[in-house]
């Protein structure tokens, strides 16, 4: 492949700035001899791997990763037995670092498979080799105290002799003696040894070693006999200090060379995955996504952005060749946006090709080119001279030799720099060869011959940037299908050409020329006049569509509304059901009382009776009239645990979680004595001040539970002694084939005879286990809990 294109497209431009965000040289080094994918089914894979880590850099941040250099040399040589400087361990620890520190990047967060898998899973972190390098050796001219035992204590015994020998050293100093005889009162060190420097002339007044002299010959330094024996035992301490040093240095060298082949394929992955994080952050400041890639040659750029230009001023444009038509001639004012257009084209597709993302929108499809051919010039060239047009033309017959299926040609003013009329013959001569070739085809032009060429030939389409001829500003929008005006009148006389010198100009144009830049003005208009209706349409489908949406919002508004209220109505009447239960019962419960008071006369016993049942009568009409009260907005509840505590959202009543729910979302709880299966959507937490009300305490009337079967109870008011036993043993044989434990006899207060009757019956019935008056909510002492065996 010709790599020209490299440069004139600016891809090279995008490399380097890959390169820049590269973490180790080897990536570095990777990145500028990138070559672009082979096939097509290498341009997907490569574009999924780019896609796969900027997923993840997105989600987890960017990872622990730090520059390395040189470490296949280093490994190598520690496996063929040499032993690696601290320098080069540091070097092995920060690699094993990074490892570690990409293999925890990658499981920050769950995903499914991706196809950057194989590069993470090669990685082989090596967390207690890097540990204790990193602990051991604390820069590469220095070991730590705590690299070994040995180590530790010889360098105690080193610091231990030198203080004793600074001290004997001091004292000569300090004497008043042999002070008078040094040259200086302080302490030096040569060749490795403690000395004191002593005047010339003094030599011989104190005893011991001369290891130097300086260069006027003034001083000496002296080693004095006190310290030999002392500077003799720290040379041999740190002979042994450096022994012990390449004891650990080899320690790790081996384990260093051990860790070969896997560290290799390692260190190989965490290239591969450096080269990609390069790639994604890239991506991401680019703001840019992952396109399709074609099976067939052609490509359709969707909102596409030249990455080179401020994401803030850039404008997207789209592109699509190869589809309907293979030719796009672009037309349009100097700085437009033409070339920009054509290098927008090619780089996005080059870029894809080379496993970068490309900034435009996802739905974008790219095309793998075999060929990028590719002649731009400077179009803003004041003076077209023939050794440029010579250029052009050069550079056009190598395309012309290269051009074919699977190849994209890009060419910048095509046919300028030579007389405009021979200058468009040879461009629409050169299109139609390119284009018998089979390339796939982008041209900007000046030349009317090729807007009329582009609106006369099937598969040649015309293209146009838009200028702003009021505010001499381009707009860099590119419209497909309509050719563009160059302007060169207008944007002359807005910048001040006299009128009369614009109106010659238009004199000299010829008669198909004032034709065609009629027809051209006309197409602008049109133009305008299409947007806006666009617009008008685009405005009107976006209201419609909100339109809709608010009047589905209402509608499941007013059934929600109504499926709420009819809820809220059939719980109003079961409450007012068991209300007029319970008040029946208290009713007659009452009446009976009335009708057993010898002492009042029948009259005012039947008086009695009629204020009583006049006054519970308008209490009940007056319930019935009450609103239905909402269902206030709760949050169901989205798992429970078996003993929680919860409430039955529609009910209202506290319960308690019996068993965990089903595979159909129902939960067993227990309200009271009673067990139920609700969905979990209608249970909530309780409320923290959540109390529960008691219910009005009064002699003659009994609480039922609401949430207590019918089948579950036996109502015994207003019945004799011998009829309520017999109503009894039924009631338990009953309950007996039902398969019920539990059971409600209900014979209120009054005198209390029915009560212990039955209760005297039940102590010698064979099915009944056991018996209690009832509890609060259970109706009390009006009511009598038997429990069946």
């Amino acid at each position: 492949m010709d790599t020209a294109y490299k440069t004139t497209l600016e891809l090279d431009k995008v490399l380097n700035r890959a390169v820049q965000l590269c973490a180790c040289q080897e990536t570095k080094e990777m990145m500028q001899a990138l070559e672009p994918a082979p096939t097509i089914e290498d341009e997907r894979y490569d574009l999924t791997q780019t896609n796969a880590i900027n997923a993840l850099l997105i989600k987890n941040g960017s990872p622990r990763f730090g520059s390395v250099r040189e470490v296949r040399r280093i490994v190598a040589h520690a496996r063929k037995g040499g032993i690696l400087s601290m320098g080069e361990l540091l070097e092995i620890a920060a690699t094993l670092r990074n490892f570690s520190g990409l293999s925890q990047w990658y499981g920050l967060s769950e995903h499914e498979m991706l196809p950057t898998d194989d590069l993470f899973f090669a990685l082989a972190p090596q967390p207690v080799l890097e540990k204790q390098i990193s602990e051991s050796i604390i820069s590469p001219e220095e070991m730590a105290d705590t690299a070994s035992v040995t180590l530790h204590d010889l360098r105690r015994k080193i610091r231990q002799t030198e203080d004793s020998i600074r001290t004997k050293l001091d004292n000569i100093i300090r004497n008043s003696t042999t002070n008078k005889f040094l040259q200086d009162a302080v302490v030096s060190l040569r060749n490795g040894r403690y000395v004191v420097p002593v005047r010339a002339e003094y030599r011989g007044e104190v005893g011991g070693v001369i290891h130097d002299v300086s260069s006027t010959g003034a001083t000496v330094f002296v080693e004095p006999t006190a310290v030999v024996e002392a500077n003799a035992r720290i040379m041999q301490l740190r002979a042994q200090e450096q022994e012990e040093i390449t004891r650990i240095l080899t320690s790790f060298s081996t384990q260093v060379g051990s860790l070969e082949p896997q560290f290799t394929y390692s260190y190989d992955a965490m290239l591969k995955i450096d080269l990609l994080l390069a790639k994604a952050r890239l991506a991401v400041e680019q703001n840019a996504f992952m396109p399709a890639v074609s099976d067939t040659v052609h490509f359709k750029l969707n909102k596409a952005r030249h990455p080179l230009i401020d994401k803030k001023k850039v404008v997207p444009v789209d592109i699509e060749l190869g589809s309907e038509y293979d030719t796009l001639v672009i037309t349009g004012p100097n700085t437009g946006g033409k070339t920009v257009s054509l290098k927008t084209a090619g780089l996005l597709n080059a870029m894809a090709q080379y496993g970068f993302l490309i900034p435009a929108h996802e739905s974008s499809i790219v095309c793998h080119f075999d060929e990028y051919l590719v002649d731009i010039g400077d179009e803003q060239s004041i003076e077209q001279s023939l050794s440029t047009f010579s250029g052009h033309m050069k550079r056009i017959s190598g395309i012309l030799d290269l051009a074919g299926h699977a190849t994209l040609t890009l060419l910048d003013e095509l046919g300028a720099g030579t007389d405009p009329a021979e200058g468009a013959a040879l461009a629409v001569s050169i299109l139609e060869q390119l284009r018998r070739q089979g390339s796939l085809l982008m041209a900007t032009t000046h030349y009317a011959e090729l807007k009329v060429y582009a609106l006369e030939t099937p598969g040649v389409v015309n293209a146009s940037c838009e200028f702003n001829v009021e505010t001499l500003m381009p707009t860099y929008k590119l419209s497909v299908g309509v050719p563009g005006k160059s302007n060169a009148f207008l944007i002359s006389a807005k910048l001040g050409i006299p009128q009369e010198i614009i109106d010659a100009a238009r004199n000299h144009m010829s008669n198909d020329d004032k034709r065609l830049d009629s027809v051209l003005s006309q197409l602008d208009d049109l133009k305008v006049q299409l947007k806006d209706a666009q617009a008008e349409a685009e405005q009107a489908r976006y209201e419609a569509e909100h339109a809709l949406e608010s009047a589905e919002k209402k509608r499941d508004d007013l059934i929600k509304k109504g499926e709420e209220e009819l809820e809220n109505a059939r719980r109003q009447a079961h409450d007012l059901m068991q209300q007029v239960q319970n008040e029946a019962y208290s009713l007659t419960d009452e009446l009976r009382r009335i009708q057993k008071d010898e002492k009042t006369s029948a009259a005012q016993r039947a008086v009695r009776a009629r204020e009583i049942a006049r006054r519970d009568t308008e209490t009940l009409l007056k319930k019935t009239d009450a609103k239905p009260q909402p269902v206030k907005e709760f949050v169901p509840l989205k798992e429970v645990q078996i003993g929680q505590e919860v409430v039955i959202a529609d009910l209202g009543q506290t319960a308690t979680v019996t068993a965990r729910p089903d595979r159909n979302g129902m939960v067993e709880v227990r309200a009271g004595i009673m067990k139920t299966k609700v969905p979990l959507t209608n249970l909530r937490a309780p409320d923290k001040m959540e109390k529960r009300k008691p219910a009005p305490r009064r002699s003659t009337r009994v609480q039922l539970d609401k949430s207590r079967k019918t089948s579950m109870e036996l109502n015994l008011l207003g019945y004799t002694v011998d009829e309520a036993l017999n109503e009894v043993d039924k009631f338990l044989d009953s309950g007996m084939l039902r398969g019920q434990s539990t059971l409600y006899i209900i014979h209120g207060n009054g005198t209390g005879a029915l009560r212990t009757a039955i209760q005297k019956h039940l102590r010698t019935h064979k099915a009944v286990k056991s018996f209690r008056l009832g509890r609060y909510g259970e109706g009390e002492s009006g009511v009598t809990v038997v429990e069946l065996k």
